[in-house]
């Protein structure tokens, strides 16, 4: 079949961005023609796929939004393919894979009154209804429970029209037989001291993350336990700036090292003691199934929609909602205990040869093509 895959900006270190990858690898492998369209793309490029990239500049992103979905319609009827997918909330598409959370649920419960009369508003209900709302025909692709329930409180969408997925960890990311020299090998390159307690932060969108709550963790730690060496490793790309600015007002700039964007976060998270995640809001969460697979301990919130595997796979500490500055300063306390981390390694690592974590892509390939497949049978009818 032909295929349009549809995705506002490619980057090589978004969650999002990287399934949509393997999405598009997988399809190709299956004999399908992929066509891609994009306003930006960093990286590497799509072998064998047809890139478009989309002339839709703007102001604000809503308008943005909708000038690229009028080039995309244009495009699409002047050279048509069997299927829509989106990786973006838009209108007339056959499959949308739901990696972001609900939007109205958030602007309901995060936003006041004033935010919801806005342009901004109208534009992103709108285009989120568009896909969810009984009657429409878009096959919905989850990747969390949690958000399901979300879409199916506020818009009553057929259950037959969501699927969920498994999760799709890459199997590189476990722990491999040689993860002691290779933590020994990365921790000498970060000039990381043998006791240093070091936790790692990964993923774009630093506000999103909860990286000043990890920065006021550190600063907590050096008042409360001066004796206790510990590091902060920022990965990912996004401003750095207002986080910078915060540790030097908390006085922990030598503490908190930005690595920006890095194709070894493996490696990272063999060389690291902790991961903490400390997120605002998180449809899944990949990273935290990585950290179970490579046999890092955790500390999230609990809004993350994997957060629910830490629980299951006994490998750390999960943070109930509302969020409290001093649980997750006491939770990240905890890991100094040595035993306590080589307990939640051992669990995790059984965890992860028990459980399905890896399957996501060829299983929503498979997906998508079937949903596809079956509407392009009922036009013909």
């Amino acid at each position: 079949m032909r295929l349009a895959l549809l995705l506002y900006k490619y980057f090589p270190y978004g969650g999002l961005q990287r399934d949509f990858r393997c999405f598009v690898q997988e399809l190709q492998q299956r004999g399908h023609q992929c066509r891609v369209y994009y306003i930006s793309w960093q990286g590497e490029s799509l072998a064998g796929a047809d890139l478009r990239r989309v002339p839709a500049f703007a102001i604000s992103n809503y308008r943005r939004n909708e000038r690229f979905l009028r080039w995309v319609q244009s495009d699409l009827a002047r050279d048509p393919v069997d299927g829509v997918i989106g990786f973006n909330k838009m209108p007339g598409l056959d499959v949308y894979y739901a990696a972001d959370p609900c939007y109205l649920d958030k602007a309901l419960t995060e936003r006041g009154w004033l935010y919801r009369q806005g342009a901004r508003y109208r534009h992103f209900a709108a285009w989120e209804r568009a896909v969810f709302e009984v009657g429409n025909d878009t096959d919905i692709l989850l990747i969390s429970e949690t958000e399901r329930a979300k879409f199916e409180q506020h818009y009553h969408t057929q259950p037959e029209r969501l699927h969920l997925l498994p999760p799709g960890v890459s199997p590189d990311r476990r722990a491999p037989p040689d993860a002691p020299a290779r933590r020994k090998a990365m921790r000498q390159s970060l000039d990381l001291e043998a006791q240093e307690l070091v936790l790692l932060l990964v993923g774009s969108g630093f506000i999103t993350k909860g990286l000043d709550r990890a920065i006021h963790t550190v600063a907590k730690m050096r008042e409360a336990q001066p004796s206790v060496k510990v590091r902060l490793l920022v990965v990912g790309q996004d401003n750095e700036r207002q986080f910078k600015r915060l540790s030097k007002r908390l006085d922990v700039t030598d503490r908190v090292t930005f690595l920006g964007g890095r194709d070894d976060v493996a490696d990272l998270m063999l060389g690291a003691d902790l991961l903490i995640h400390p997120a605002r809001a998180e449809a899944a969460g990949v990273v935290l199934l990585e950290a179970v697979v490579a046999g890092l301990p955790i500390v999230v919130t609990d809004v993350c929609g994997y957060a629910h595997h830490v629980v299951a796979a006994r490998a750390g500490i999960v943070l109930p909602a509302p969020f409290s500055q001093k649980q997750l300063d006491r939770a990240v306390m905890r890991y100094i205990d040595g035993v306590f981390r080589a307990d939640c390694r051992s669990s995790a690592l059984l965890y992860s040869e028990m459980m399905d974590l890896y399957s996501m892509h060829s299983t929503g390939a498979d997906l998508m093509v079937n949903c596809i497949r079956q509407k392009l049978e009922r036009a013909d009818d």
